[in-house]
């Protein structure tokens, strides 16, 4: 998924790690819009026809789809051309650090341009409109692939995707699972650590994936209202909430609220997390004393 992947399983099979590898490499067959073969390709190719899904597909469809829903619109996933237009159009490795003005990108359409069809587990979107998920999709697989390894014996797990942790069951040892919360402004570096039960750890930043067009720079998290970078004064966002598709989406929704916003934005969620507008404006939100623990043993 274009990053790193971790898997720690407590109890069952031994095999039960190999199983998790194997998952997360479906869904990523599944769900990359760079492999031309995959369900969301598909999708992104059909010129407005009706393409029938596997479960795992549809899912990731009606999560994305209720993450619109409730962020009023700020998590997008009809961003794909936008996304497109400012440069991104390629794996990220490729895409060239430099270049002349991006093309003029127009605000996507929006959620309710997509059609599904629950019945035959098929989606239908207009000639033109790409999808493209984000971090919500790592944030889904890492919520699918913990459930399966407690599904097949394991006492607990961890599942980290590049910025999404997630966490359920029996930890390793009597610490808990506790996860460090990245500092983006120093690599190896970490601003906290929390324990978390059962849920997930996100973190977005625009500080990693960008790049520049005609002297601007840009990055990836698109503002559905423009077809623009956001450009709300924050560097990035983490999240702490139960599942990692609704962290990942709460992530999305505060970049485009912006750093005067964002709080207020996330405050009816009930998550905790902390918001990075420069390195010395750090700000927490939501019940994160809670989830801190001392970052040393």
């Amino acid at each position: 998924m274009g990053t790193a992947c971790g898997v720690v399983v407590v109890g069952g099979s031994p095999e039960l790690a190999v199983r998790a590898r194997a998952r997360i490499e479906e869904l990523e067959s599944r769900w990359s819009r760079f492999r031309p073969h995959s369900e969301v390709s598909r999708i992104n190719n059909a010129d407005g026809r009706w393409i029938g899904l596997t479960t795992d597909t549809f899912m990731l469809m009606l999560r994305a789809i209720d993450a619109w829903r409730a962020t009023g619109g700020r998590f997008d996933p009809t961003v794909l051309r936008a996304l497109e237009a400012n440069g991104y159009d390629r794996t990220f490795e490729h895409v060239s650090p430099e270049g002349p003005r991006a093309t003029a990108a127009e605000a996507p359409p929006g959620g309710d341009v997509i059609e599904l069809d629950p019945r035959l587990r098929a989606i239908r979107v207009p000639p033109g409109v790409g999808l493209d998920f984000g971090g919500l999709g790592k944030g889904l697989a890492a919520d699918l692939v913990v459930a399966m390894l407690r599904e097949l014996g394991a006492a607990g797990a961890c599942v980290s995707l590049g910025g999404d942790v997630r966490v359920t069951g029996e930890p390793p040892d009597d610490e808990g699972w506790r996860v460090g919360l990245a500092d983006p402004y120093h690599e190896g570096h970490i601003v906290a650590a929390v324990r978390v039960d059962d849920g997930a750890v996100t973190t977005s930043t625009r500080l990693q994936r960008r790049w520049r067009r005609g002297g601007r720079d840009l990055h990836h998290l698109i503002d559905p209202a423009t077809g623009q970078p956001a450009d709300g004064g924050l560097d990035a966002v983490t999240v702490i909430a139960a599942e990692g598709w609704w962290a990942e989406a709460q992530t999305k929704a505060a970049f485009v609220a912006g750093r005067d916003q964002a709080i207020g934005v996330l405050t009816p969620f009930r998550s905790a997390g902390l918001l990075f507008g420069s390195p010395d404006d750090v700000v927490s939100f939501g019940p994160i004393d809670v989830f801190l623990v001392p970052t040393t043993v």
